[in-house]
């Protein structure tokens, strides 16, 4: 059974995806990041001609974040559209980690909604952080 919380989580996402910008791969996504403050972030895809400078819902997310003062992440979620579940790419789980524990819930949805829940340490494992520049 999904908590209301989750239920919260996934319902901002699916309203990020309608937000999308996204002609030319025409696959919207949505991400939704809890800030250790209680609040929830949301970001869309916002893709560009020049493809390398097309934007990540996750960092979006995260840009609303980091704009609102929080830089600690506690949970997360990722949704796309269609049967196949969708998942933080290689660049977006470096972001993540910047900002969340190993141990922080990633929820990954179609659009059927939470088909899997894991962790940062799952999807990066033996990851580079913050904590490797402390002297």
């Amino acid at each position: 059974m999904m908590s209301e919380r989750v239920k919260e989580m996934l319902a901002l996402a699916q309203q990020a995806m309608t937000r999308s910008y996204a002609p030319y791969s025409k696959f919207p996504v949505g991400a939704v990041l809890r800030g250790a403050n209680g609040k929830l972030y949301v970001g869309c895809n916002v893709e560009n001609a020049a493809y390398p400078q097309s934007q990540c819902a996750e960092a979006t997310a995260i840009g609303a974040m980091i704009m609102d003062g929080e830089h600690k992440i506690v949970e997360a979620l990722v949704m796309g559209r269609g049967d196949s579940l969708i998942s933080p790419c290689g660049g977006c789980r470096q972001r993540l980690r910047e900002f969340a524990e190993d141990n922080v819930q990633v929820h990954l949805c179609d659009a059927g909604g939470v088909q899997e829940t894991t962790t940062i340490g799952s999807l990066l494992p033996h990851s580079f952080g913050p904590d490797h520049l402390k002297k």
